[in-house]
């Protein structure tokens, strides 16, 4: 997608109704040896042969957003203010999410929620999918905790997800799960929903913007 193609969509301008969904998929871990950018990799691999999503991988490690936000009414800094400059658009010209995230202490990085509370109403009114990875349980605790804050934010997240557990055993070195076929599998339901949803939700938001 195109700076202008980004602002127009940002803008309200009303898309075709078979126009790709744009998707943008968000990787949560900034961590040192992290998995987080295998496995969006694989994801995207997965998703690509789609042709009615259009992808936008904003990748958080490439993201600098400080921890301490302006008071209410305050501007960013000029740096920040640079930072937002490149991904606040792409979210808010956004019809969807994908949420990559592991899972850290029974929950999600601080580099996600950091990168979420930096934004408020490009989330809104549109559904957010998750990749989750990490331990016997795949990330799902790090899933179910980002749920009530996609809600407070009036996003919509859809019920299935993609789970991948111990990915450091779990992945090849290519990063390609070692049950492929399962997890594309999921990674396609997931889509599905998220397909629906992008769709109508995109149709209603142009017919009758949301008013949160």
């Amino acid at each position: 997608m195109t700076s202008n193609e980004a602002v127009s969509a940002a803008d309200g301008e009303r898309p075709a109704d078979d126009a790709p969904l744009r998707v943008a998929v968000v990787v949560g871990s900034v961590r040192e040896g992290r998995a987080g950018r295998a496995v969006a990799d694989w994801f995207l691999g997965t998703a690509a042969g789609d042709p009615g999503l259009d992808l936008d991988v904003i990748d958080l490690a490439e993201v600098d957003l400080p921890l301490v936000l302006p008071g209410w009414g305050g501007s960013p800094n000029p740096e920040t203010a640079a930072v937002l400059g490149d991904v606040s658009p792409r979210l808010a010209a956004a019809d969807a999410f994908v949420v990559v995230t592991p899972e850290y202490n029974h929950s999600f990085p601080a580099s996600l929620k950091n990168f979420v509370d930096w934004h408020y109403v490009q989330w809104q009114a549109k559904p957010v999918g998750f990749v989750s990875y990490g331990g016997l349980g795949g990330g799902l605790r790090a899933v179910e905790q980002l749920r009530p804050v996609f809600a407070e934010l009036h996003a919509v997240t859809v019920r299935d997800s993609v789970s991948l557990h111990g990915p450091w055993s779990g992945l090849t070195e290519d990063g390609v799960p070692r049950d492929a076929d399962v997890c594309a599998g999921a990674a396609k339901g997931m889509l599905g929903q998220l397909t629906w949803w992008g769709r109508a939700l995109r149709a209603a938001r142009a017919e009758r913007p949301y008013a949160g």
